[in-house]
This record gives C-alpha cells, sequence and structure tokens, in this order.
C-alpha cells in the first residue's frame, strides 16, 4: 500500500470553488489561499443566521496508545462515506501543530484512504493562523517587557509575571529560560518561559470567540501577571488587545478544504487537549452546522480529555447541542491497555482484548453521563481477527451499546458505510438529553473534583499548597464561577501514564491552578504535565526531506 504522504500526492483534488459550491457558498464568501484552500469571509454566518442546524455529531476515543487508534481518520472517513450515502455532511477538524508534526505523533490530517487534503499544507504552514498566533502572543509578551523598561507605570510585580511567549514548536529548552539579560538597555532581568503556540491562551480565545469584537474583548481580558499591590493586570492594561486582534483578523475565519472523495472540510483552530480545551474553533463548528445536514468534529486525545472538554466547555460557550457521539477504540490499542507489548500486539489475544476492554467501557459510561447517544467505531487494522472483533461487539452489546467496523484507512469512504447508516439510526432512534456534567456556579475544588471522581475515577484530589493559594485568588477574584480545564496526561484515565485500563480509586494531585480569563476557563494542571513538549530521541524531522521538484516525502 502507498505511504500517506504518497496517496495525498495522488490526490485528484476539485478546485476549492468548487468544494465551496457543493455547500451553496458563493464565490464573495471566499477567500483564495491558492487553487485547493480559502478561507470563509465574515459574512457567510450572518447570511445563514435563520437557516435550521444540521446535527452535530462528535467524534471521540479511547485513551491514545502506541498502537493507535485513528479517531481523526474514523472522522474523515464517516465524513466521506456519508458523502457515499447521499448525505450533506461537513467536517470540522482542528489545524495541526507543527511541533509534533516534526516529532513524535506526526500529522494530524488523517490516514490512508481517509485524509484531508492538500495534506502537506496543511501539516505545514497552511494559511498562517498559527504562525498568527504565535506572533499575538508574542507581541504581548514584548509589550510586557517593554513596559517594565519604560518605568511600570502599572506597577507589575516582575515576581507574579505568569504569561509566557510562544512558538510553534517541540522545544524543551525553552521551557524555563531568563530574559533582559546583557545591561540596562535590554530591560529588566526576569524568568520566563515559552510554551508551545497550541497551549497558548490566545489559541484557545480564538477558537471560543464568537466572532471579531468577541476575540478583541476576551484578548484584553487576559490576565498576564500582578501588580505589586496584589491586583490583576490584563493586555488591554498594556493597550495591546486592538493590535493584537488586527494580528488575528484573518486567523480568525475559517478555513475551507476538502478530503481524499471530495468532502467539504472546514479546518480551523488547534488547542492542544491535554493542556486547553482541544476542539476546532465554534465559529467553524457553527459554520459547518449551518451548511450541512451533518457537522461532524472531533475533540483532541481520548473522552475523558477531548470529550469532557467539548461538552463543558465548547457547547457550553457556542451554545451548541451534539446529536451523537461515535466513539473510536481499535483491536491493538485494547490489548495495548490489557498489557500486552507494542511488538507483540499483531498475534490474536482474546486475553488481552478482555483485560483493556475496561477503558472502551468507561468511556461509554462516561459519554452517557452527558445524556448523548453513542456508537462505538472499531478501526480495524489489518492483523485484527474476527474473533477478537467478534468479542468487542459482544461487549458493546451486553452494554447497550450499538457498534461498527471501520476500514476507512484502507477503503476511505466505502469503508465507513456501516458506522455511517448505524450512526443515522441511531439519531432517529434517539434524541439527545445532553447535558453539560457540572454547574459553574460551583465552587472551583468541587467542580475538580466532580470532573475527576466522576469522568476518571479518581478516589481522591489533593493539592498542593501552590495550587490552594491559587484557587483562593480566583475565587476572591469573582472569577469562579468559570468552567474548569483539565491538565492530564492523555494515556491514562488518571495522571499517571503508566495506569492502563480503567483505575479506580486512585489519586489525583492538582499541582497548579491557572486563570485563563480571557479564554473563559480555569486550568488545573497535574501530574507531570508540560505546556511546552520536547522532541524524542529519533524525531520525526529526521526523515522530512524535498527533492529538487518541491516533491516532499516523510512527512508522514
Amino acid at each position: 500500500m502507498l505511504t500517506d504522504i504518497e496517496v495525498a500526492q495522488n490526490a485528484k483534488m476539485l478546485p476549492i470553488e468548487e468544494i465551496a459550491g457543493q455547500l451553496g457558498v458563493d464565490r464573495e464568501f471566499l477567500e483564495l489561499y491558492g487553487d485547493y484552500k480559502a478561507k470563509i469571509s465574515d459574512g457567510l454566518l450572518d447570511k445563514l443566521k435563520d437557516k435550521p442546524d444540521g446535527k452535530l455529531v462528535l467524534v471521540t476515543a479511547i485513551n491514545p496508545t502506541p498502537a493507535g487508534e485513528g479517531k481523526t481518520t474514523v472522522t474523515v472517513g464517516l465524513g466521506q462515506a456519508m458523502g457515499r450515502l447521499g448525505k450533506k455532511a461537513v467536517i470540522a477538524l482542528r489545524e495541526p501543530s507543527m511541533g509534533p508534526v516534526m516529532g513524535l505523533k506526526g500529522g494530524a490530517a488523517g490516514g490512508g484512504y481517509a485524509q484531508v487534503v492538500p495534506m502537506e499544507d496543511i501539516n505545514l504552514h497552511f494559511t498562517g493562523d498559527l504562525h498568527a498566533v504565535t506572533a499575538a502572543n508574542n507581541l504581548l509578551s514584548a509589550a510586557i517587557d517593554n513596559h517594565i523598561h519604560h518605568g511600570n507605570a502599572l506597577g507589575i510585580d516582575l515576581r507574579r509575571v505568569v504569561w509566557k511567549r510562544a512558538m510553534d514548536m517541540n522545544d524543551r529548552a525553552l521551557r524555563q529560560i531568563t530574559v533582559g539579560l546583557g545591561g540596562k538597555v535590554n530591560g529588566f532581568p526576569r524568568e520566563d518561559g515559552f510554551v508551545i503556540s497550541v497551549a497558548s491562551e490566545v489559541m484557545a480565545i480564538l477558537c471560543l470567540a464568537e466572532n471579531l469584537m468577541d476575540l478583541k474583548k476576551r484578548l484584553g481580558r487576559i490576565i498576564i501577571g500582578y501588580s505589586i499591590t496584589g491586583k490583576p493586570v490584563t493586555a488591554g492594561d498594556l493597550k495591546v488587545d486592538g493590535a493584537m486582534a488586527v494580528i488575528l483578523k484573518d486567523a480568525i475565519k475559517p478555513n475551507l478544504v476538502q478530503t481524499l472523495e471530495n468532502t467539504p472540510c472546514l479546518m480551523h483552530g488547534g488547542p492542544f487537549a491535554n493542556i486547553a480545551h482541544g476542539c476546532n474553533s465554534v465559529i467553524a463548528t457553527k459554520t459547518a452546522l449551518k451548511l450541512g445536514d451533518y457537522a461532524i468534529t472531533e475533540a483532541g486525545f481520548g473522552a475523558d480529555l477531548g470529550a469532557e472538554k467539548f461538552f463543558d466547555i465548547k457547547c457550553r460557550y457556542g451554545g451548541l447541542v451534539p446529536s451523537a457521539a461515535v466513539l473510536v477504540a481499535s483491536v491493538r490499542a485494547l490489548k495495548y491497555n490489557g498489557g500486552i507489548r507494542k511488538d507483540q500486539l499483531a498475534a490474536e489475544n482474546l486475553e488481552a482484548v478482555e483485560a483493556g476492554i475496561s477503558n472502551l467501557k468507561k468511556h461509554v459510561e462516561n459519554i452517557r453521563k452527558f445524556g448523548v447517544p453513542v456508537i462505538v467505531a472499531i478501526n480495524r487494522f489489518p492483523t485484527d481477527t474476527p474473533d477478537e472483533i467478534e468479542l468487542i461487539r459482544k461487549r458493546c452489546g451486553e452494554w447497550g451499546v450499538d457498534s461498527a467496523v471501520a476500514e476507512v484507512f484502507e477503503k476511505g469512504g466505502e469503508g465507513g458505510l456501516e458506522l455511517a447508516r448505524k450512526l443515522c439510526a441511531l439519531m432517529d432512534a434517539q434524541k439527545t438529553e445532553f447535558k453539560p456534567l457540572y454547574d459553574t456556579g460551583l465552587p472551583v475544588k468541587q467542580k475538580i473534583e466532580l470532573i475527576c471522581k466522576e469522568i476518571y475515577g479518581a478516589g481522591k484530589v489533593e493539592y498542593r499548597n501552590r495550587a490552594l493559594k491559587e484557587i483562593k485568588t480566583i475565587e476572591e477574584l469573582g472569577m469562579g464561577n468559570l468552567p474548569i480545564c483539565m491538565a492530564k496526561t492523555q494515556y491514562s484515565l488518571s495522571d499517571d501514564p503508566t495506569l492502563l485500563g480503567a483505575p479506580s480509586d486512585f489519586i489525583i494531585t492538582v499541582k497548579e491552578v491557572r486563570l485563563s480569563a480571557g479564554a473563559g476557563f480555569i486550568v488545573a494542571l497535574t501530574g507531570d504535565i508540560m505546556t511546552m513538549p520536547g522532541l524524542p530521541r529519533d524525531p520525526a524531522a529526521n526523515r522530512i526531506d524535498i527533492d529538487g521538484d518541491g516533491r516532499i516525502t516523510g512527512l508522514f
């Protein structure tokens, strides 16, 4: 079989105007970025505001493993399958971060014959949205040190500057740095650091903003640190919120691309799900709901992170009501959760599937807590045996959940027809009773503990002194009524990446609590979570190359 990039390079793409035409989008609402990419301009949502929304489908997954789950691939393949059934579906995805593309995770445009194209552009610079987020973030960083250098009229406490610089690359050496060295002309020395751009609050704001003016208001609310008297200092106080909004004026517009089968896809925004809220933009999702009868979107990593944040943060702010959820699992990933090493996953092992299926069951139970109908998609790999797949189907049946085998990696939309048919039947038969997990008016600690106990299965939550002080400050500022955004390892339901399956009664430790006042949520950091990843020993960048004809190799 061809590699992912070879499949993508052989794709027969349609001009993006034709893809827009399928959706009834006139040329006046398109801003072209070459032949196969376009941004959708501001006026389209206003024009469509009275049009009924389509049905919103969330694709999520079990906890990720080195064995592979294929959540994005299934999302793309499902959208293609809906098209084959004559359904008007629009896919809504996040944009990949270049750090993971060059690091360990690889790209995020699907795989095999279920990809979004042009794949190389999407995984690299695309339409420049991530660069704009980086620039806006770093304008604010520059403004902070410039204000301090020129007299510090706001009385910013150099020991309590919480805003970090950003770059869209994995670079562990920049996690903790010192700036302002070299004498008086270079400002005041202070401790600083970098986050990866997709972990910046600017990215979260971009993805939760309703429009450009809402974006500007949220940027102005960003708390960059505290004064010597303990008062919060904001980007608005530094008077750079307008300039930040200018940098992001094009980035806020959704990007329109297509799949290998010419299914429309809106790809916009990309907050990390183990740090931020892990969902594409509210604007892109709302646009997909107006343009299609079905809007198929995903949320990052496992359902304990992405889906929970989709339901409790994105749906809450966007006024969204999901009609159904697709929970992706693979035989290989379940065997890995059952204790089998990666190099032994090809051999049939029903006992390991049985041991690991508790992870799938826990995620099914969690989605049901939000009142959303759920179906399990078994992403099939060539080494999967009929007995292993039948075991998963049998267990799903015992839980009262339907399941479907997805072979979209190998067969594209054709391989997702069973899933598409069963999903449509599920939405026809069961009406959503969606509700968030908690009331935002609850105390901060109570909201954290509800997530940890109900969704993760923890028996107890412990707080470091620093976290307790930060919670006290947040509540004293009158901002305790915001939703919670948990920062946690994606590899386990717990905060320990080595605890696989469905552990219970464990202790989760909250080490730090940060206020993202602009985005509108409170971040609780657990375990050893990093806001700036590092490159692995053998990064993907070592295998990426380009020839004299401009043909890229090794990107996947």
